[in-house]
């Protein structure tokens, strides 16, 4: 599977521009971490653009991502990318995170959630100039992006071997990186 083929399935599937972007942010997340540890970019690419491809048709905890990855098992997605899909949502699914991409696609999902949130709320609407920092502050006030499990990414983090801060860094970088995409390239002036 590569891009192009799982890009067609998020047009089939999705249609929320929001959703959309939250692909594109964990997929540029896995690409990143896959450089980082010598990993295929491709293969965790694809996995992170594919994750949550099925929460408009199954917006439940119950559904998700199950019935999704039988959709992908149908069209003949790889079982490791299927696996880690089906690792990302350990509580619903019954399969734990092992591998180091299904635990890096489990790092990585809801802290981009999070750091959108954070530079949505900034004055320059931009992740290019967004520090740590800032996220760091909007963390600790457990109201602000409250739908945010907050353990689990910390606990997701810490299964990486990786300070919560330091991932939140690589984070923002990988995101740079796409941050037009995402509609976080700050005011052009």
């Amino acid at each position: 599977m590569n891009r192009e083929q799982a890009w067609a399935i998020v047009e089939e599937f999705v249609k929320s521009p929001n959703l959309r972007r939250h692909l594109l942010a964990v997929e540029a997340c896995m690409r990143y971490y896959a450089e980082k540890f010598g990993e295929d970019p491709e293969l965790w690419g694809v996995t992170g653009l594919l994750h949550d491809f099925d929460w408009e048709i199954h917006p439940n905890m119950e559904e998700h991502p199950i019935k999704g990855v039988e959709i992908l098992r149908q069209r003949g997605v790889p079982e490791v990318i299927c696996r880690a899909i089906l690792s990302h949502a350990p509580e619903r699914t019954g399969v734990q995170p092992e591998t180091l991409m299904e635990k890096t696609l489990r790092a990585c999902d809801e802290i981009t959630g999070f750091i959108v949130a954070v530079a949505l709320v900034r004055p320059s609407k931009s992740l290019y100039d967004l520090k740590v920092k800032s996220v760091k502050k909007k963390w600790k006030d457990k109201s602000f992006a409250a739908g945010v499990h907050r353990q689990e990414v910390e606990e997701a983090a810490a299964a990486l071997g990786l300070d919560l801060w330091d991932h939140v860094a690589n984070v923002i970088e990988a995101m740079r990186r796409i941050a037009p995409q995402l509609g976080l390239a700050g005011q052009q002036g």
